[in-house]
C-alpha cells in the first residue's frame, strides 16, 4: 500500500474548508479522513472513524478543549466538516474512568457533551479516541490487518509483525473496548499504533500526516507479510461447458430471497448487486465454496450488511435453469431455518427479548457467475456486495497463509443485535416503492421522464430506456438510475436492455411501456411504410417491452406490474390519426390479453389514457396551431375538458404510480384527460 498524500491537494482542501468556516485543524482532519475513506482496502461504507483534538470558541468559557470525531451516519470517503462534531474532551475522557457504563447510557452522555446540540451522534468509539494520546487519531478496518489476525495463530503473527504496537484481543466496540484500550495504553504508553484483533487498527500522532503515513506503513507491512503466502489458495471445481449469465441468474435469486409481505400480493423484495472479478470467481468456483461461505465475517460489523454467512450454489447451466431455481429456493429456505435456530440459541444465551431481523440470506456465491448481494435499495445492495468482496479478499489472504478463522458466532450475534445498531436499522424509513425496480420506455424526456421521476420519488430503483443518447445520460444522472439505449421496435434491443436491468438490479417489478409517437395523415394518404412504422412503435414496441419484462417477472416469481400508455385515440379516434389510433386500439387489446394470460402469476396489466399533455410531442407551437384552428386561446384549448383544468405530465405520472401499486386491479384503464365524455370507457 502506498501513501496518497499530496501537499497540493491538502492545501487546496484546507483552503476550501476554511473558506466555509472550518478551523484549520478541522479542515485538515476532513482532508485526511477522506484520504483514508477513499481506499476500500482500508474502510467500506461507513466503517472506520477519525478524530482531532483541538479547541473551539465558547461564549462562556472563551475556548473549550474538544475532540472532533466522526459522527454517526457519515462516510469517511465523502465526509464534510459537519460530519466531525465537536465533543467536550475532558468530560468525555472521564467516562473511561467509570467502572461500568451501558452503551446506551454512553451514547446519551456523549450527546450531552456535544458543543452543537443539533450535531449527529458522535461515534460509539469516541471515548476510545479521547484517551488515545495523539491529537490526530485514525482508525480503519484494513483488509490486510484483519486477514492477519483472523487466523488460528493470528494474534501471535500480529505481535511478531508489530512488536511495538499495542495489541487488543477482540472486545466488542463501545465502552468495554474503550476500557480495554485504556488499560493496555497505560501499561504501554509508548506503543506505536494499536492492533484490534479481528477488528482493525489505530494510529495516532500530533501531526496529521504522520498519523496517516503510519497507518499506510503498518497496513503495507501486513500486506507484504500476507503476500508471502499462497496467492491461489482455492482449488477450483469443474464447471459445465456452458454457464448461464448474471441476467439469467439474478431474477431467480431475487425471487429466492423475497419474503411474504404483510399484505397479500405485496412481497418484501430485495434489490441485488452483482460482482465477478478474478478473485471473486476463484472463491465462487472453489470446490469447498459452501464451507468457505459458512466460515463467518471478516469483521463483526460486516454482519449488519451480509449476515454471518452466505449461500454457495453450483454453476447454473442455461438448459437447466429450472433445476437451478429449485436448488436456490431450497438453499435459501434452509438458510432461513438455520438463521432462526442461530437467533434462538443466542437470544436465549443473552436472556431473551431480542427481535429477530428477517432470516433471508444476503449473499449468494454462484460458481462461474460471481457473487450476488441483496439489500433494500441499490445503494445498500452495492454496499453489501462490496463488503462480500472484501470478505473474499480477507479469506483468500488468510487461507494462503495460515487459514481463515472468524470470531465465534456469539460475538457476531452480540454485535448484530447490539442495541445501538438495531436502533439505526429501525430508524430506516422505506417509501411505498422501496425494494422495487421499475423500467420506463421513452424515459429520457417528456412524459416518460416525469413518470420515472415520480416512481423514483416513491422509492423505486429506475431504469430508463430511450433512443436519445445525450438526453438519456443526463436524465439517468438526475434520477440516480440506469440509462439504457434501446429501440423498442427491435425485439433484440429490448431483450438486451432487460438483461442489463436484471444484471444491474436483479430483475424488474414494474414496466411502464410509454415509448410512442403520433403519426398523422389520412388513411388514403399515408404510405404502407408509414402505417407499418406506426404499428411497429405504437403496438409492437409495447409487446416487445412487456414480453421481455414478463419473462423476468416470472423467473422472480413475485408478481409485477405492467402499465401501458395507450391514449384516448384507442377509444375516441380522430380524423387523420388512423395509423396512430388503430395501433393504440390494438395496444388496448394487448393490455387486456396480458392481464388474462399472466394474472395467475400475480402480474397486473393496466393502462392510462392521457390527452393534451405538454411534452416533447405536444409542443407549445403545436398548441398554438391547434388553438388557432379551433378559434380558442391556448389557455382554453389546454382546458377543453369537463374540469376546465390543464392536465400535466405529473398528473399522468401519479396515475401511473397508482396503477403500479394497484394490488387488486388488472385490465383496467385510467383516463387522465380532465374529463372527456367521448373518451370515457364503456
Amino acid at each position: 500500500m502506498q501513501s496518497r498524500w499530496s501537499d497540493d491537494e491538502c492545501r487546496a482542501a484546507v483552503a476550501r474548508y476554511r473558506a466555509r468556516g472550518a478551523s484549520a485543524d478541522l479542515a485538515i482532519r476532513t482532508y485526511t479522513t477522506r484520504l483514508l475513506g477513499s481506499d476500500p482496502e482500508l474502510v467500506l461504507h461507513g466503517g472506520g472513524n477519525t478524530s482531532v483534538k483541538t479547541r473551539v470558541p465558547d461564549v462562556l468559557e472563551g475556548s473549550v478543549a474538544v475532540i472532533c470525531v466522526k459522527g454517526s451516519g457519515w462516510d469517511m470517503a465523502t465526509i464534510e466538516p459537519a460530519g466531525l462534531p465537536a465533543v467536550r474532551l475532558d468530560p468525555l475522557r472521564r467516562l473511561a474512568d467509570l467502572d461500568r457504563l451501558s452503551d446506551d447510557d454512553m451514547v446519551l452522555m456523549q450527546r450531552r457533551m456535544l458543543m452543537d446540540p443539533a450535531a449527529p451522534n458522535p461515534s460509539v468509539e469516541a471515548v476510545l479516541h479521547a484517551i488515545v494520546p495523539g491529537a490526530h487519531v485514525d482508525h480503519t478496518h484494513a483488509n490486510a490487518v484483519v486477514a492477519l489476525t483472523n487466523q488460528p495463530q493470528g494474534g501471535d503473527r500480529a505481535r511478531e509483525l508489530f512488536p511495538d504496537a499495542v495489541h487488543i484481543p477482540y472486545v466488542m466496540p463501545g465502552f468495554d473496548l474503550a476500557q480495554a484500550c485504556r488499560t493496555a495504553l497505560a501499561t504501554q504508553p509508548r506503543g506505536q499504533g494499536m492492533i484490534l484483533w479481528n477488528h482493525g487498527i489505530f494510529t495516532w500522532s500530533d501531526d496529521p500526516r504522520d498519523s496517516y503515513e503510519a497507518m499506510i506503513a503498518m497496513v503495507d507491512a501486513a500486506e507484504r507479510r500476507l503476500a508471502r503466502g499462497n496467492p491461489r489458495p482455492f482449488r477450483a471445481a469443474a464447471l459445465p461447458a456452458a454457464v448461464a449469465t448474471a441476467a439469467d441468474v439474478a431474477p431467480i435469486l431475487r425471487g429466492a430471497v423475497a419474503l411474504p409481505g404483510p399484505v397479500e400480493g405485496r412481497p418484501r423484495r430485495f434489490v441485488l448487486a452483482h460482482r465477478a472479478d478474478e478473485r471473486i470467481l476463484a472463491f465462487c468456483n472453489a470446490g469447498n465454496a459452501a464451507e468457505l461461505a459458512s466460515r463467518g465475517n471478516a469483521t463483526p460489523d460486516h454482519v449488519l450488511r451480509i449476515k454471518r454467512t452466505g449461500v454457495a450454489l453450483p454453476a447454473p447451466e442455461p438448459a437447466r435453469l429450472d433445476a437451478f431455481a429449485a436448488l436456490a429456493r431450497e438453499r435459501a429456505a434452509a438458510y432461513a431455518a438455520d438463521y432462526e435456530a442461530y437467533f434462538a440459541r443466542n437470544d436465549a444465551r443473552v436472556g431473551g427479548g431480542r427481535r429477530m431481523v428477517d432470516p433471508s440470506p444476503r449473499v449468494f456465491y454462484v460458481a462461474g457467475v460471481g457473487l450476488f448481494a441483496a439489500g433494500p435499495t441499490a445503494k445498500e445492495a452495492g454496499a453489501a456486495a462490496d463488503v462480500a468482496a472484501a470478505t473474499i479478499d480477507v479469506i483468500a489472504r488468510a487461507e494462503g497463509m495460515g487459514g481463515f478463522r472468524a470470531l465465534p458466532e456469539a460475538d457476531i450475534f452480540d454485535l448484530e443485535y447490539w442495541s445501538l445498531e438495531q436502533a439505526k436499522m429501525q430508524a430506516l424509513v422505506e417509501r411505498p416503492l422501496t425494494r422495487q425496480v421499475a423500467a420506463v420506455t421513452g424515459g429520457a424526456s417528456g412524459l416518460g421522464l416525469a413518470i420515472a421521476r415520480a416512481l423514483r420519488a416513491e422509492g423505486a430503483e429506475v431504469a430508463i430506456l430511450d433512443r436519445d443518447g445525450g438526453a438519456l445520460a443526463e436524465a439517468a444522472r438526475g434520477l440516480g438510475g440506469l440509462g439504457l439505449g434501446c429501440d423498442v421496435t427491435d425485439a433484440a434491443s429490448v431483450d438486451a436492455a432487460m438483461d442489463r436491468i436484471a444484471a444491474h438490479f436483479g430483475g424488474v417489478d414494474i414496466l411502464v411501456s410509454n415509448a410512442g409517437a403520433a403519426v398523422s395523415g389520412g388513411l388514403l394518404d399515408l404510405s404502407d411504410a408509414a402505417f407499418r412504422a406506426s404499428h411497429d412503435l405504437n403496438f409492437w414496441g409495447h409487446h416487445h417491452a412487456a414480453r421481455a419484462a414478463v419473462r423476468v417477472m416470472r423467473a422472480q416469481g413475485t408478481g409485477g406490474a405492467l402499465v401501458f400508455n395507450v391514449s384516448k385515440q384507442a377509444v375516441n379516434p380522430g380524423p387523420d390519426f388512423g395509423a396512430y389510433g388503430t395501433a393504440k386500439a390494438a395496444l388496448l387489446s394487448l393490455v387486456r390479453q396480458y392481464a388474462v394470460e399472466f394474472g395467475g402469476d400475480g402480474i397486473t396489466a393496466n393502462a392510462v389514457h392521457p390527452d393534451r399533455i405538454r411534452t416533447g410531442l405536444m409542443t407549445d407551437a403545436m398548441v398554438e396551431e391547434r388553438s388557432r384552428a379551433r378559434g380558442v386561446t391556448p389557455h382554453d384549448y389546454m382546458r377543453g375538458n369537463l374540469l376546465r383544468r390543464e392536465v400535466t405530465a405529473e398528473d399522468v405520472a401519479q396515475a401511473v404510480v397508482h396503477l403500479a401499486q394497484a394490488r387488486a386491479s388488472t385490465g383496467a384503464v385510467l383516463t387522465v384527460d380532465g374529463g372527456n365524455v367521448a373518451a370515457m370507457m364503456r
